[in-house]
């Protein structure tokens, strides 16, 4: 990377041309064709599907953000983050009301929605909590305390709780993970899993935390920027938010609310990254408060919807729409693709693993959707049984509700963006944080907060 305005000179360039190295490399690989690309592409047949006429009563759409700032303490590098996850709860009843009446005012369009959110600010790099010896120490008990302090219902399970729940999912038999105080701890012992804030048994008894199974710290950088251990703990918060709604309502015996509620998260149904072990105890968690829900209605599946906005998928998706002379239109409308596992690692992600993709971090499959209208939806809907995770298929029945699903996406569509959901446009607009004008606010409270000149 160069310094800071320093540009790059034709130099490395000629040089990089002239090697005999990089043409024997380049000379190795093998450009796919449109011709190559197009008759992959055949495998996978668009299905018309009869959309569903369920609407749901409400709909909780989960989305999160995160910007990191430069904190002036004494310390070169010194970095905090912001992280924000959103949760909006739309009336859809109202909302169609209002689409009978465009133009709609933004005024009375915002009074369907009501929002909440877990906001923080967590420590990077050189940025130290009282008490704490380091910033990876800092970071571990500002996770728990985040964890610890947030609760849907004022008398129910906190975010901590559901966690903790989810954590009991976690194979024992896994290889081991260090103590976090691997450089100082006397007995040089692995870290020994428990609920809550607890000690190393170790003589010095330094506190462990139940949210160090994460192993997000494992990955901080102690000599620049965090941005993706920052990432890693918002998808966290956001799927294990999206379980404690959930575990919420069976508490309080509301399970029968789902028959008229839809969940729609941000992304795709899965937890990449060092957490990503959480992925597979939430797939077993909601599926079985799916079971509990049928049985104590008799009623239907939980319709838990993700989108993904952007990434490889959601770009391959707009080339099979694209048609010979390079317009769009080339896949039907209310069409759905179905994707297996061979398609997937043939025509998407190019892979030769025998493991299935996805194995170890989604707990829901991917399909394509046209909508009625023309917006191209990647959506993720939930494994709720084990048939569901073979991916060696494509059935419509290994994808829960997907008639249902669809039917609502053909109605949540929004205008203002392409290929946009209203749900979703509405969690972004409450969790989005401004990258130019939000870093100055942001940097000018951390400043404060910590005391900083």
């Amino acid at each position: 990377m160069p310094y800071e305005g320093e540009f790059a000179q034709y130099k490395p360039l000629q040089r990089l041309v002239e090697s005999e190295r990089v043409k024997k490399l380049l000379g190795s690989y093998k450009v796919r064709n449109k011709e190559d690309c197009l008759s992959r592409s055949q495998t996978l047949q668009p299905i018309k599907i009869q959309a569903g006429d369920w609407i749901p009563n409400w709909i909780i759409s989960i989305d999160g953000s995160h910007a990191e700032v430069d904190i002036r303490n004494g310390f070169p590098g010194a970095e905090a983050s912001y992280v924000t996850v959103a949760s909006v709860i739309l009336d859809v009843a109202k909302m169609q009301e209002l689409d009978q009446q465009r133009p709609v005012n933004p005024k009375e369009f915002k009074k369907i929605e009501e929002a909440e959110s877990i906001d923080c600010a967590l420590p990077g790099c050189n940025v130290i909590y009282d008490g704490e010896k380091s910033a990876k120490d800092s970071l571990r008990r500002s996770v728990f305390e985040v964890f610890s302090s947030v609760r849907m219902w004022s008398d129910g399970e906190s975010l901590l709780d559901t966690y903790e729940a989810l954590l009991k999912y976690k194979p024992t038999t896994e290889r081991s993970q260090q103590c976090p105080y691997d450089e100082n701890c006397t007995e040089n012992r692995d870290y020994l899993r428990d609920n809550g804030r607890y000690n190393c048994p170790c003589e010095l008894a330094l506190p462990l935390y139940s949210t160090d199974a994460l192993r997000i710290h494992e990955r901080m950088n102690p000599e620049g920027t965090n941005g993706a251990i920052f990432s890693e703990i918002m998808q966290v918060w956001e799927r294990v938010w999206m379980v404690h709604i959930l575990r919420t309502l069976e508490a309080k015996k509301l399970l029968s609310i789902l028959q008229r509620l839809s969940i729609v998260l941000d992304g795709s149904l899965a937890v990449f990254g060092q957490p990503a072990w959480i992925s597979q105890a939430i797939y077993k968690e909601v599926s079985r408060i799916n079971t509990v829900a049928k049985q104590a209605k008799g009623g239907k599946d939980i319709l838990l919807i993700g989108v993904e906005k952007t990434g490889t998928f959601v770009e391959h998706f707009e080339n099979l729409d694209r048609r010979e002379n390079g317009s769009l239109g080339s896949f039907p409308c209310q069409s759905v693709g179905l994707l297996t596992d061979s398609y997937i690692k043939q025509n998407i992600i190019f892979s030769d693993s025998t493991r299935l993709y996805g194995a170890a971090t989604y707990f829901g499959r991917k399909f394509f959707y046209k909508t009625k209208s023309g917006a191209r939806i990647v959506a993720t809907l939930p494994f709720l049984t084990d048939d569901h995770r073979d991916l060696t298929r494509a059935e419509i029945s290994q994808y829960p509700r997907l008639s249902d699903a669809v039917g609502l996406l053909d109605k949540l569509v929004s205008s203002r963006f392409p290929n946009a959901l209203v749900p979703l446009v509405s969690a972004n607009a409450e969790a989005a944080i401004p990258l130019r004008l939000g870093n100055k606010v942001l940097e000018k409270l951390a400043k404060e907060l910590m005391g900083a000149n």
